[in-house]
């Protein structure tokens, strides 16, 4: 059983930090020494570093119809290695300066979906490739009304074309065993959320006692 870690972040020296690109996403050289198991330090490591910012991913969820509310749209990292690069996805976007992650899931879901979240659930957050971007992503559950959710959607200006599907939650459970869902923000969260139903549905049923 994992005990208490023996090192923290203090236990890491950065040497330099050098920037190798800067568009709309970042690439850092990273020199830095760390602590060993064994005792001492490690010699200089280098390693090139994605810096995209941070992120947020809603899961939208029509407890009345128990169904979610997902997205599809082209993701071209996707076409190498799949049948098709359109995928089946959660609401997502990046986390602008300025701006909390409950404010992107809100935003995000009425650019991406046409949706207004009327309450939102903190799930978990996760490292999404820790060996080569520092990116962290927030998984929240959305309370929506899915009985309108259709069409269209998404910034033009962005280069967005996003399809909205209605998706009972048999159904979307059954497309992760058939491997229908691959991508992992979209994986995580509909878990999370087979695993946690009851405590986001007594949540929200809470709140809306506190608010009476």
């Amino acid at each position: 059983m994992l005990k208490n870690q023996q090192f923290s972040a203090k236990d890491v020296q950065i040497i330099s930090k050098k920037t190798l690109y800067q568009g709309f996403f970042k690439m850092v050289k990273y020199a830095f020494k760390h602590k060993l198991f064994a005792g001492g330090w490690s010699d200089v490591v280098e390693r090139e570093i994605f810096e995209r910012g941070h992120a947020i991913a809603v899961l939208p969820y029509d407890p009345v119809l128990d169904e979610f509310v997902m997205i599809e749209q082209i993701r071209i990292g996707a076409l190498a290695t799949s049948d098709s690069p359109w995928l089946l996805e959660v609401v997502a976007g990046i986390i602008d300066e300025g701006e909390t992650p409950e404010d992107v899931c809100l935003r995000e879901a009425k650019e991406e979906a046409g949706l207004d979240v009327q309450k939102l659930h903190k799930a978990l957050s996760y490292l999404a490739s820790p060996g080569g971007t520092t990116e962290r992503l927030h998984i929240y559950i959305g309370l929506v009304d899915a009985s309108s959710a259709q069409g269209v959607h998404g910034l033009e200006y962005e280069s967005e074309d996003i399809l909205v599907h209605r998706v009972p939650t048999s159904v979307a459970f059954e497309w992760i065993k058939q491997g229908k869902i691959d991508n992992a923000a979209t994986l995580i969260a509909l878990q999370w959320f087979a695993m946690n139903k009851q405590q986001v549905l007594e949540n929200w049923s809470n709140d809306k006692r506190d608010r009476s």
